[in-house]
């Protein structure tokens, strides 16, 4: 068990990640609160997403932004070293192919700091997602 010397909130893990306070409300505010290296990178997902994703809502869901329409389509998260992409089980498999370099795992796509962000297949998955139903 882990206690938070900032908020005090237990947790499981060592150093585990979190929102002391308030929590974000909007991607925008949630990009803004992540470490520099992590901010272009989301942004750039953000961006990615939105010109394939154009009529969906946009918002915070477990803690993350979130595109939706009825469900949740796609999901990302900075972490330390890595964005992860939250596309839900079925995307990983279908892009399989193409993922080839990155980390996946349970739905999930890790896209490293030290690597370009491959956009034109995030903005793919991303379509494929809302087209097919398939939600993180």
């Amino acid at each position: 068990m882990w206690i938070c010397p900032k908020c005090g909130r237990i947790f499981k893990n060592q150093n585990q990640g979190h929102y002391c306070g308030k929590a974000p409300e909007t991607i925008e505010e949630y990009i803004a609160a992540q470490p520099e290296k992590a901010q272009q990178y989301l942004r750039e997902i953000r961006y990615a997403v939105r010109a394939v994703l154009p009529e969906a809502e946009e918002k915070i869901s477990w803690s993350m932004p979130t595109f939706r329409k009825k469900f949740n389509i796609i999901q990302f998260a900075a972490h330390k070293n890595h964005i992860g992409l939250y596309a839900g089980t079925e995307a990983v498999v279908e892009f399989g192919g193409r993922l080839e370099g990155y980390k996946t795992s349970k739905g999930t796509i890790q896209l490293p700091y030290d690597k370009p962000l491959p956009l034109e297949l995030i903005a793919e998955i991303a379509k494929w997602c809302e087209e097919t139903g398939n939600h993180p």
